[in-house]
């Protein structure tokens, strides 16, 4: 089951690329840094894959090479400040659960907003591992739909060690090993895909289906807690 937001997070983050971009060229720097740290100070992103989805998202998002390169120094010489990372997890309306990454430098003023959060939206933040243990990460590729038939695409897919390939009305949801995305991205590029996301996830095991009338509740939540300014990856086991 899908928990990702998928197709609707990349028109907000679109979005906010034009409306906040120094908003989001903070929180990118932010996600580079951290996989700079789980890399062990790795600033290479051919030997660290966590970097180089980062990266990757982060030029897609436009963020110019010059403010990558900093986030990518700093972080690799230890000057990026007490950033730490720390994952929130919660409950949204109609049992959907949350898993929320953030990079802060205040953890008590971060508790404090993305519990604000969840109790405005009918929801509230549950204790650590109480949702946790549903989620996996996983290498996560959107392929646009630019033509009626993707079929050489999902061969492409298939070929280069996919775990998953799922069609949608939107394009193609391929969906790797963390190490195995860069191999499966250039892959399906060089098969012509029309690349809209390439990023690591974490998807549940539990995905909850939505009715129509339910998911702009579920979607309120995410969006807000995916515009406050520590959070850096919002997943849900919400369908979408």
């Amino acid at each position: 089951m899908s928990g990702h937001s998928k197709w609707a997070q990349i028109k907000r983050t679109k979005g906010a690329a034009d409306q906040k971009r120094g908003l989001l060229f903070s929180k990118l720097s932010k996600k580079i840094s951290i996989a700079v740290k789980e890399g062990g100070g790795s600033g290479d992103p051919m030997v660290n894959y966590k970097l180089k989805a980062a990266v990757d998202y982060a030029k897609d998002q436009g963020m110019p090479n010059d403010n990558i390169d900093r986030a990518i120094k700093a972080a690799a010489g230890g000057s990026a400040g007490q950033i730490k990372e720390v994952a929130y997890e919660g409950y949204g309306p109609f049992g959907t659960a949350f898993l929320v990454e953030v990079a802060t430098d205040n953890t008590n003023r971060t508790s404090n907003n993305i519990k604000h959060i969840f109790a405005k939206h009918g929801g509230n933040m549950g204790a650590q591992g109480s949702v946790a243990w549903q989620f996996n990460t996983k290498g996560q590729i959107l392929v646009e739909r630019d033509r009626p038939d993707l079929g050489e695409i999902q061969l492409a897919a298939i070929d280069a060690g996919a775990d998953d390939v799922r069609e949608s009305e939107e394009g193609l949801e391929v969906y790797t090993l963390p190490n195995d995305l860069q191999k499966t991205k250039t892959a399906l590029l060089a098969a012509g895909a029309k690349i809209a996301r390439a990023d690591i996830i974490k998807e549940s095991s539990q995905g909850v289906d939505l009715t129509e009338e339910q998911k702009p509740k579920v979607d309120a939540l995410f969006a807000e807690l995916e515009n406050d300014e520590d959070v850096i990856s919002v997943h849900t086991s919400a369908n979408l």
